[in-house]
């Protein structure tokens, strides 16, 4: 017999920008829902959160405060801990085991596991990570527009992110690093010209440093060039032990390997859904949030019409 004190309708694990946004969701429809957060959202180095309406410039902390009060208004429990194993079970619901050793058995699951970024291994990237170390234009080019740039490519695609760049600095120089010159294609050739982008081979040896703020690039030969912003792409290391542990159905991209999704975040296990980063690696807040409260909504859709058929069949007469 399952402890019904540990049974929930719904359990959403990550307690970022598309777990409260679904618990949101399922909390307002009455349905009896637990999160699990293990307290490591992506956007944690970012000082403030951009591009979000009404919400744009708060701290992400303030931000994710905000969401566990509205969801607690509502019946939500939430739990400081981590999901390490879920199972789907005969009946087709779920149990969840935590890392604190407690279980807790639901009826559908969303997972928003999100992902971590994994920085270049070059001196001084991860300490200025989020304050003048960037990797996303639309979370931070306002704030440092017309400063002067650097780009750190680590992969050829990194000519598309100095592009990119571009609109909010003419001041932008990519430094190839480990990526040969050999590797730009023509196209990239002429269109880092067209932009103004200076290009500069040889590999970085790390960032300059002065009075807690990025006044530089040093190369491995010596060399300095004077930049107060550095853009670099973090790989993607999505957080997929649970899609895997559940079977599902996982696909390959140049960003890393996601769980494939039907649109409205239905994975190819029946009961579970993903949302936020846990899907793709571009999901700002603002997206994470709409793809939680869509997969809250469909599983709230879902569980209403499979009661209102059981019940069906439970008073039908029977010859």
């Amino acid at each position: 017999m399952t402890d019904m004190t540990e049974r929930y309708e719904a359990v959403v694990v990550g307690g970022g920008a598309a777990g409260l946004s679904a618990a949101l969701v399922l909390g307002r429809a009455r349905r009896r829902t637990l999160v699990v957060d293990a307290g490591e959202p992506r956007n944690a180095p970012a000082a403030h959160l951009q591009g979000y309406l009404t919400r744009d410039g708060m701290p992400p902390a303030e931000f994710l405060a905000a969401g566990r009060e509205e969801i607690a208004r509502y019946g939500v429990e939430l739990v400081r801990d981590r999901a390490v194993d879920a199972s789907r079970q005969d009946d087709g619901e779920f149990r969840v085991t935590l890392a604190a050793g407690r279980t807790v058995h639901a009826r559908r699951l969303i997972l928003a596991t999100g992902l971590a970024d994994e920085l270049p291994a070059v001196t001084g990237i991860a300490e200025r990570f989020g304050r003048d170390v960037l990797h996303c234009p639309y979370c931070h080019g306002w704030e440092v527009r017309d400063r002067s740039f650097g780009v750190l490519a680590t992969t050829p695609m990194s000519v598309h992110q100095a592009l990119m760049v571009s609109q909010w600095s003419k001041d932008v120089t990519l430094f190839l690093h480990r990526v040969a010159e050999e590797e730009l294609t023509g196209d990239d050739t002429r269109r880092l010209a067209a932009a103004g982008v200076v290009v500069v081979a040889g590999e970085v040896a790390g960032l300059v440093v002065e009075g807690d703020r990025l006044t530089g690039v040093r190369l491995t030969d010596g060399t300095v060039h004077d930049r107060s912003t550095l853009f670099v792409a973090p790989r993607a290391v999505p957080r997929n032990d649970l899609f895997e542990r559940l079977g599902a159905a996982l696909r390959e991209t140049p960003f890393g390997t996601y769980p494939v999704v039907d649109e409205t975040g239905l994975t190819t296990v029946p009961g579970v859904w993903a949302a936020g980063n846990a899907v793709g690696f571009a999901e700002q807040v603002v997206n994470a949030a709409g793809a939680g409260y869509r997969a809250a909504a469909t599983l709230n859709g879902e569980l209403l019409f499979a009661d209102l058929d059981a019940a069906q069949d439970r008073s039908w007469p029977r010859s």
